[in-house]
């Protein structure tokens, strides 16, 4: 049996045919340990970290940072005994990281060339020989380069990585003004200012201040998504406006509780409890359309919409309705950490029966929410504001907050939609007397 394995792109399953080589986390000549991550990879539904199948060192990376890879293709080879001594037939010189990393260029879904591998042409850095005119010395600006040439050991996060391969920013040509002199966003961003500078006198730039960002990741499943779900299902979005005093002094004393002190304890809580507490009441609403049948879910998967730097996800969380109140504050809590940190799983996302998008972070009052593909309903919850209004008789300043429920039409009708958005308004304005109404 051979020492020398190669690890394909793995089925991450929902139907995944490809994904994006994000960053590499070993290099040529690294000694890995099994399960071990190697690799980071964008597919259409997150950006997840794969496992080395083998322990062992690694002798080749078939792929560059940035490269879409089909599954099944062979993206690394590990020498599984790298003790046993040299190997007869070293792997080919050249590809994205030179002669010393060993690697070989690879065509998607045709697996590595068997012919010796010619080093990509390089940008000229240095004067060419006598024979030829020298040019002129480039302009010490950041240069615009393509992002697959990208191979810079330099400190950034991964999101700024991403956002430098879209714009094709070289990170090797940065002075990073983050901690540590890791570079950010900002300095991505002013290094595409600056390149409108000619490079060289004989390079002509156009007046064009547009920008090409590809569509591809999850970005582009949300394309898709959306698109289906808004020209397949028949959208009514209804209002609800409730003071929201009550349910704000409920989360306070809430936090003074001895064993919620380490919780962190947002309106967003409040606003699941009555969607589960609703959803109870009104089953039809956690359903879904099947062709000629209506599947009604007696579980809930609760889905948060959570903004990425990839794009909006919407992971669940799994059996939400069996959860007492403080496993629900602590899985809501994990989950926003884990999808703004990019580590959402595709399981994360799949299987959603009905979800929650806060518009009221961002300051947003109201919306008209399309449906995630395979769900009945979604509720946007807007921001909490301090408003006039009347109160027993009298104006007073109250807290108020305006709820959007987008549903089917072919499953809900407007009075169970209605119903259903009521109930939830009715728990947020008084959450302990609507406890003790529908216990």
């Amino acid at each position: 049996m051979s020492r020398i394995k190669q690890f394909e792109m793995p089925d991450l399953g929902e139907g995944l045919t490809e994904g994006e080589i994000l960053k590499w986390l070993v290099t040529v000549g690294d000694d890995i340990e099994l399960n071990q991550p190697i690799v980071e990879v964008e597919t259409a539904k997150a950006a997840v970290e794969i496992p080395a199948k083998w322990a062992g060192r690694v002798a080749t990376l078939f792929c560059d940072e940035g490269t879409v890879v089909a599954v099944g293709t062979p993206i690394i080879a590990i020498d599984t005994d790298p003790g046993a001594g040299d190997l007869p037939d070293p792997p080919a010189e050249g590809g994205g990281q030179g002669a010393a990393a060993g690697r070989t260029p690879v065509l998607v879904g045709y697996g590595p060339r068997t012919t010796a591998a010619k080093r990509r042409p390089r940008r000229v850095t240095t004067p060419p020989p006598a024979e030829t005119t020298p040019e002129p010395a480039p302009v010490a600006v950041a240069v615009v380069v393509p992002a697959a040439s990208v191979h810079a050991p330099v400190l950034a996060k991964p999101p700024v990585r991403k956002l430098a391969r879209d714009l094709g920013v070289d990170l090797h040509g940065l002075a990073g003004t983050g901690p540590l002199g890791s570079i950010t966003r900002a300095d991505v961003q002013g290094a595409v200012e600056a390149a409108t500078v000619p490079a060289r006198p004989d390079v002509q730039f156009g007046e064009s201040r547009e920008q090409r960002v590809p569509v591809k990741g999850v970005r582009k499943l949300i394309a898709e998504n959306m698109v289906a779900s808004a020209f397949s299902a028949p959208h009514v979005t209804e209002f609800l406006t409730v003071d929201v005093t009550r349910g704000m002094r409920a989360l306070d004393r809430l936090r003074e509780q001895r064993e919620w002190r380490e919780v962190r304890v947002s309106p967003l809580l409040l606003v699941a409890k009555a969607s589960l507490l609703a959803l109870a009441r009104h089953p039809m609403i956690n359903s879904s359309w099947d062709g000629d049948a209506i599947v009604v879910k007696d579980y809930v998967n609760l889905g948060i919409a959570a903004a990425t730097d990839r794009g909006l996800i919407v992971p669940n969380i799994k059996d939400a309705a069996r959860l007492p109140l403080r496993e629900l504050a602590d899985e809501l809590n994990e989950l926003v950490r884990t999808a703004r940190a990019g580590r959402a799983t595709p399981s994360d996302m799949a299987g959603g029966t009905f979800t929650i998008t806060n518009v009221g972070i961002y300051g947003i009052d109201a919306g008209t929410p399309i449906l995630p593909p395979g769900e009945s309903a979604i509720l946007a919850f807007g921001a909490v504001r301090e408003t006039p209004w009347a109160h027993k008789g009298k104006v007073k300043v109250r807290q108020v907050t305006t709820l959007s429920l987008s549903f089917d039409h072919r499953i809900i009708d407007g009075e169970l939609g209605s119903k259903f958005l009521a109930d939830i308004g009715r728990f947020l304005t008084d959450p302990e007397a609507a406890l003790l109404a529908w216990s």
